[in-house]
C-alpha cells in the first residue's frame, strides 16, 4: 500500500505543479512548439472527460460528469483491495498511476469545472486530444493493470500445471 500511495501522491503532485504552470504560462490562443509539426503547448480546459468525451454536456448537467469520475474512483478502490495483497509490485504501480492521476482531473473539475490539459500532440492536421501528466498516468496505468489481469490467469494456469 506504501507504494500505491507514493505513486498516486507523486503523480498528483507532478500534475498539478504542471497544471498550475501552464495556467499561468500558457495562452489557448497561442501555441507553443515544442517539436515542429508535432508536438506544441497549448492550453485547453476540458469541461468533458478523457480525450474531450461529453465536453458539449450543458454546464448545468456537468455534476454527472464529477459523479462519473468519483464512481470510478471506488470502483478502482474496490479494485485496489483485490490486487495489492496478492503481492508484487505492478498493481500497486499501476493503481498509483491511476488514482493520482484520476485525483488531479477530479481536482481540477471541482477547483476550475473544467480539467486543465496543455499537451498537443498532432501531425498533417490530425490532432489526439489535449492531455496533461494525469491523463498520461491514467492512461500507463490503465494498461499496466490491464495487462496484469489479462496475464494473472495464464500465470496462475501455469503454477497449477507444474504443481499437478
Amino acid at each position: 500500500m506504501m507504494l500505491l500511495a507514493g505513486i498516486a501522491v507523486a503523480i498528483f503532485g507532478a500534475d498539478q505543479l504542471t497544471k498550475l504552470w501552464a495556467l499561468g504560462r500558457l495562452d489557448p490562443s497561442q501555441p507553443i512548439a515544442i517539436v515542429p509539426g508535432l508536438v506544441d503547448l497549448t492550453l485547453v480546459l476540458n469541461p468533458g472527460v478523457a480525450f474531450g468525451i461529453f465536453a458539449g454536456v450543458p454546464a448545468e448537467w456537468r455534476w454527472l460528469v464529477t459523479l462519473f469520475s468519483l464512481a470510478a474512483l471506488v470502483l478502482l478502490c474496490s479494485l485496489a483491495t483485490r490486487i495489492v495483497p496478492d503481492g508484487g509490485w505492478l498493481g500497486p504501480v499501476a493503481l498509483g498511476l491511476v488514482f493520482g492521476g484520476a485525483a488531479g482531473n477530479l481536482l481540477d473539475r471541482w477547483r476550475l469545472g473544467a480539467v486543465v490539459d496543455f499537451l498537443d500532440v498532432h501531425w498533417q492536421g490530425y490532432h489526439w486530444p489535449a492531455f496533461n501528466v494525469a491523463d498520461s498516468a491514467i492512461t500507463v496505468g490503465v494498461l499496466l493493470l490491464a495487462g496484469q489481469l489479462a496475464f494473472a490467469g495464464r500465470d496462475h494456469d501455469r503454477r497449477g500445471a507444474a504443481d499437478a
